[in-house]
Order: C-alpha cells, then sequence, then structure tokens
C-alpha cells in the first residue's frame, strides 16, 4: 500500500497508543473525510496483529455532522460479515474525544493499483482475472444486498461507493470490499462539503446523479464501470469537472469493448455492458444473476481462475511496480 507522509490528525504520530492498544505505525492513505492508518494491535504476551485504523480528516473536524456520519460508518459496517467484505474490529474514543475506527489489515494492493501495473510496460490487464475479480465483488454485494435484520426481515445495504480503491486484493489471492458504512452514511448524512466525494463522481450511476436513492443496480453499474475500465485500460467517464462528468453520466454513452480489445470474449463483454445500461431495469436483476454471467465466462478456461491464480498475480504486480518505480 502507497505510504502517505502529511495530513495527520493533530497529534497523531507514529508510536501513538490509541485505546490502550492500538499503535499508530504510518498513514497510508486518505479518501472523501478520513485517514487511514497501518497499526499494530498490542495485546498480552507480546501479541501484536496488523490492522486498520481510519481517522476522520482534520478538514472535516470540529463538524457534527461528520462525527455522526462516522459513527453510522461503524455501526452499518460493523453489520456485515462475509469473508469478501473488510470487517471492522472495533470503534472508540480517545482522550481527545476523536474517534477511531478499526479494520482488518488487507497485505496486498487495491484494484487501481493492480491496473496501474500493467500500463507501465503497456500490457494488457489479464481478462480471466479482471472476470474473477468481478466475481468475488459480487459475492460481497450479494451479502450486502440479501442481508436480513434480527428478526429476519430484509435489511439491505447498498454500497454506492464500489471504485478501484475500495476493491482491495490481498497477497493470499483474496479479494475484499471496503467502505460499506461510509456510503451508507453520506446517504443518510445527505453530505455537500467539497471533496467528500471527489474523484468517485464517474462512478456513480446515472440515476445516483440525479438524486434518485440508491439501489442493487447503481452498485452493479459501478462495478460494471470499474470492469470496464480495468479491460480497456482507461477511464470511462472522463471529464475535466464535475459538469462534463454528469453530463457523460446522463448521456451514457459507453464505448464497445470488443471494439477496444478483440481478445476479450464476447460473453463477459455483454456481461459488463449489461451491467452498464443506462437504465436500470436494463441491467441484472441482482449481484448473483451477474455473477453467473460471469462465472459462465470463466468455465471455458482450462486453468481455474481461483485464489491462488490472483495471488500469483499480486507478486507479478508487485514485481512490475517494483521494475518501474
Amino acid at each position: 500500500m502507497t505510504s502517505m507522509t502529511h495530513g495527520a490528525i493533530a497529534g497523531d504520530q507514529p508510536g501513538r497508543l490509541l485505546g490502550g492498544k492500538y499503535e499508530l505505525v504510518e498513514p497510508i492513505g486518505r479518501g472523501g473525510m478520513a485517514l487511514v492508518w497501518r497499526a499494530l494491535t498490542h495485546g498480552a504476551a507480546g501479541f501484536r496483529r496488523p490492522v486498520a485504523v481510519k481517522r476522520i480528516d482534520p478538514a472535516f473536524k470540529g463538524y457534527p455532522e461528520v462525527t455522526a456520519m462516522f459513527v453510522e460508518e461503524a455501526r452499518v459496517g460493523s453489520a456485515l460479515r462475509h469473508p469478501n467484505i473488510v470487517q471492522i474490529h472495533d470503534f472508540g474514543v480517545d482522550e481527545g474525544g476523536d474517534h477511531y475506527l478499526v479494520t482488518e489489515w488487507v497485505e496486498g494492493l487495491h484494484f487501481g493499483e493492480w491496473m496501474q501495473a500493467f500500463k507501465l510496460p503497456e500490457r494488457e490487464t489479464p481478462w480471466p482475472l479482471v472476470a474473477a475479480i468481478g466475481v468475488e465483488v459480487l459475492r460481497a454485494l450479494e451479502a450486502a444486498h440479501a442481508r436480513r435484520d434480527d428478526q429476519g426481515k430484509p435489511a439491505p445495504i447498498m454500497h454506492r461507493d464500489v471504485t478501484p480503491p475500495n476493491v482491495l486484493i490481498d497477497e493470499a489471492g483474496v479479494v475484499k470490499l471496503a467502505d460499506f458504512g461510509m456510503a451508507r452514511a453520506m446517504d443518510r448524512g445527505r453530505m455537500t462539503r467539497p471533496n467528500v466525494v471527489k474523484g468517485k463522481l464517474s462512478y456513480l450511476a446515472p440515476e445516483l446523479v440525479l438524486g434518485e436513492a440508491p439501489s442493487v443496480q447503481s452498485d452493479l453499474f459501478s462495478l460494471g464501470v470499474v470492469m470496464w475500465e480495468a479491460l480497456a485500460m482507461r477511464r470511462l467517464f472522463d471529464a475535466p469537472t464535475d459538469v462534463e462528468v454528469v453530463r457523460l453520466l446522463r448521456e451514457g454513452t459507453i464505448p464497445l469493448l470488443s471494439y477496444m480489445r478483440a481478445s476479450v470474449p464476447m460473453g463477459l463483454t455483454t456481461t459488463v455492458h449489461r451491467a452498464l445500461e443506462r437504465e436500470p431495469r436494463r441491467r441484472f436483476g441482482s449481484a448473483m444473476e451477474m455473477l453467473r454471467a460471469l462465472t459462465g465466462v470463466l468455465r471455458v478456461l482450462p486453468d481455474s481462475m481461483d485464489a491462488t491464480a490472483l495471488a500469483r498475480s499480486v507478486i507479478q504486480v508487485r514485481e512490475l511496480r517494483a521494475q518501474h518505480a
């Protein structure tokens, strides 16, 4: 993961201990309203375990609605338990009254880093691996969309932020989707302050930019954008301003993948383009339906696109990044 050398909350420094047991090691990223640290859990008898600690960005400190959204992220995220979803371990308040969110540490790369590595030597991303990663993301989405509450009633959670940095691939080849809770919190909070969704607009479904509620189909559209970009190796809705991005989303013009990469099988092209239909009713009815379509594409391959194959790709990507560092 990429290190970040500035922007920590005042008082947050490597070595600081939160809650008496979470030692901050280094800041590794920022996004939306938060900063993320690599940290270590300290336990009895010298026990150590790596974790990620999320903190509110100093730019948003002091806004009650931001704190409320952070609390909501913890509450919603803790309700999801699935191997393909980043798990929340703890939520607390430090001695200064600032919140921190502790999640599992994923040692590996996010999908954006994975894709970018293939551009360095001007190679194409392996389409079977793109499809396999899509399958694992869909397992996470299906678990969230099909969620039920303690009484057994449907209580779906929509992600609304399926973007390359939120798709994590660990060194064991396990794909995990991050930041479920933040998307729900942003919906509830009606957040309008600048930079909260900067860089994420081009992954939103057209109906969301028109003010409609998130849905299963809007999450699938976002995944469609991520997969299209991974296969085409360029941005789909790319424009210099948010206004122009919104115009592109409303027009809904999607260049055909088969014209851009003849090596991509028609079944995969058809699946991605169906997820990218402008009208939600024309997309897949569920994450599981799209998952079955992708699985069908992979079934014809002689080799399995399993966690072992994904783990090998993480090693390959790390080598490519090292060669071009």
